[in-house]
């Protein structure tokens, strides 16, 4: 993504994106999607306690003396700013509100929090793939597990968890996310009869008028996506690593201004 023209009119925003390796944040122009300057990156701390990667979040933002509202992702099920569910991160993290302990890090700056794939989400149906596209979207992110997001005429549905569905008796990442392909050595006609068959399983339960595929194998998307066999169109992210800090720093504005 190219950095957008820095201009008195620019509506900016601050999103973070923390994975399971690395700490993300930048400036975010909110009417383009583009970021303002570079991404700044720390690796995610170990052990990726609360303590630690509020830490981490802090440093971040202090790199660019961001002192207003900001949106930051976390790699599992988060409501109401309480973390219910933890894969890649510390398990000391289930019970804990996250919001407050960002938020504690940074002498009460408003922290708007809410789960990686839903902030991907949120990105790639406004600036992304899913620009223009009415109805239900469904952004699946194939990476080591299965990350989901529901948007529906631009709204977002959270904690959606179809990565955690039961397709013929095993768990959709334990069948088709892209770590799968790597163990198994698959070609990617292999590996995607088994995407083909989570994907089949969602429209079953809601069919969408759109799949967006993420994840890093979205960049080779013209190997596979062309061989998957379900009924809704597949069309690959856009954003790519950018889209999580991008729907991270939209969620804040609409915390902050909605």
């Amino acid at each position: 993504m190219t950095a957008s023209t820095d201009n008195a009119a620019t509506r900016r925003g601050f999103g973070i994106d923390v994975g399971g390796s690395g700490v993300k944040g930048a400036v975010v122009d909110l009417d383009t999607g583009q970021l303002i300057g570079e991404r700044f990156r720390l690796p995610t701390p170990q052990p990726a306690t609360p303590d630690n990667v509020g830490d981490a979040v802090a440093a971040v933002v202090h790199e660019f003396g961001w002192t207003g509202p900001l949106g930051v992702t976390y790699p599992g099920v988060v409501v109401g700013g309480t973390v219910r569910t933890a894969a890649n991160v510390d398990k000391s993290w289930i019970g804990c509100n996250a919001q407050d302990v960002f938020s504690a890090k940074l002498d009460g700056q408003p922290v708007t929090i809410l789960n990686d794939a839903d902030a991907a989400g949120l990105a790639e149906a406004r600036f992304g793939a899913g620009r223009g596209v009415s109805g239900l979207v469904v952004l699946l992110t194939f990476g080591t597990g299965i990350g989901s997001a529901v948007i529906y005429n631009g709204v977002l549905l959270p904690n959606t968890e179809f990565g955690h569905i039961e397709v013929d008796g095993k768990e959709a990442e334990h069948r088709a996310a892209s770590s799968v392909k790597e163990r198994k050595e698959w070609s990617y006609e292999r590996w995607t009869e088994e995407v083909t068959k989570v994907l089949i399983a969602v429209e079953n339960a809601i069919c969408p008028d759109l799949f967006i595929a993420g994840g890093g194998i979205s960049k080779k998307a013209d190997k596979w996506i062309p061989l998957l066999k379900n009924r809704t169109p597949v069309v690959a992210a856009t954003l790519l690593n950018t889209a999580g800090i991008v729907g991270a720093a939209m969620a804040a504005d609409t915390a902050t201004n909605h």
